[in-house]
């Protein structure tokens, strides 16, 4: 692709030369990511991971493992061991044919998470990165969005170790016209009772401690940064929420085995405050090749508004020689 493939912005803030379709089948440039089993053990803490599951907050413990969700914010935290400036380092790269995202007015919409193989506690020894790369860009009219397929793959021997999706929605940021794409309508869930419930209080603090993950916006630190985007004050990280569902999940219907947890997602429904009680239900569905299938929602409970919604899972049956 040539400069003349990227969008121009004009003086009223609008872009010429879009084509959306030539944002498909981009790859980004590949981003050098690291941990060490200190920030294993945060994330667990930062989930709600309970003293019960030692083997996730305990680095002598026999069995001591990573929660295999743990690989979603390496791509905010790269290779740093300190904080840094989270809205300079989120702007996006250029892509062919797309206008940029305003990270002002830009959300995260859904994500997902396949594990290959186990997470290592550690990264020494590895030369990690995440392989991106677009998969589908379409223009809502009112939004834009770009849906993505990730990687974590050590480069020294070529091994996979997840696979991620996401999908970003840019408000107010499209209207040119181009491919609206498939039409995803909400999962609802059985009308029975759920086979399993999570309940997890956050509380004031919840969100300045999962931000230590990586997640450094400054929306989930600063009221005032909160209200200029709309919202009453800082916000729980989507991803937040997101994790502590899977640890609930996990935790419900997989006695919080790391090596029964095969997939997981979820959308992005609604916002949550720290101090919220969150609910998430669980439902099993169908079964297949030694897997159990889930589907699950969480909810605020007080107002009961749904903050992930299409949420599904893949967790390996107990008797499962695979």
């Amino acid at each position: 692709m040539g400069v003349e493939d990227y969008p121009v912005k004009r003086s009223d803030g609008r872009y010429d030369n879009v084509d959306f379709r030539k944002a498909v089948s981009h790859k980004f440039r590949p981003i050098k990511c690291a941990y060490n089993r200190r920030d294993v053990l945060l994330f667990a803490n930062a989930i709600g991971v309970q003293a019960n599951e030692k083997h996730f907050l305990y680095e002598l413990h026999p069995r001591f493992a990573a929660f295999p969700t743990f690989p979603i914010n390496l791509a905010f935290k790269q290779t740093d061991q300190d904080v840094f400036d989270f809205v300079a380092r989120t702007t996006s790269e250029p892509v062919p044919g797309m206008p940029p995202f305003d990270a002002q007015r830009s959300v995260d919409g859904e994500r997902g998470i396949e594990i290959l193989r186990p997470i290592p506690t550690t990264s020494e020894g590895l030369e990690l990165e995440i392989h991106s790369k677009v998969v589908g860009a379409y223009d809502k009219g009112g939004a834009m969005i770009s849906e993505q397929e990730h990687e974590l793959v050590d480069v020294k021997t070529g091994t996979v170790y997840v696979k991620m999706t996401s999908t970003a929605f840019g408000m107010g940021q499209g209207g040119y016209g181009g491919p609206k794409g498939p039409s995803k309508p909400a999962v609802k869930m059985p009308t029975r009772q759920p086979d399993a419930v999570h309940t997890y209080k956050t509380t004031p603090e919840t969100a300045l401690l999962y931000r230590l993950c990586g997640d450094y916006n400054p929306m989930h630190a600063d009221d005032d940064f909160g209200k200029r985007a709309g919202f009453q004050g800082a916000i729980l990280q989507g991803l937040g929420t997101w994790n502590i569902a899977a640890h609930g999940l996990l935790r419900g219907v997989g006695d919080s085995d790391p090596a029964r947890f095969k997939a997981f997602g979820a959308r992005f429904k609604s916002v949550v405050y720290p101090g919220d009680e969150l609910e998430t239900r669980i439902w099993k569905t169908t079964s297949d090749g030694g897997y159990d299938n889930y589907v699950f929602e969480t909810i605020v409970k007080g107002d009961g508004r749904v903050a992930l919604s299409n949420g599904y899972a893949k967790i390996k049956q107990q008797s499962s020689k695979l």
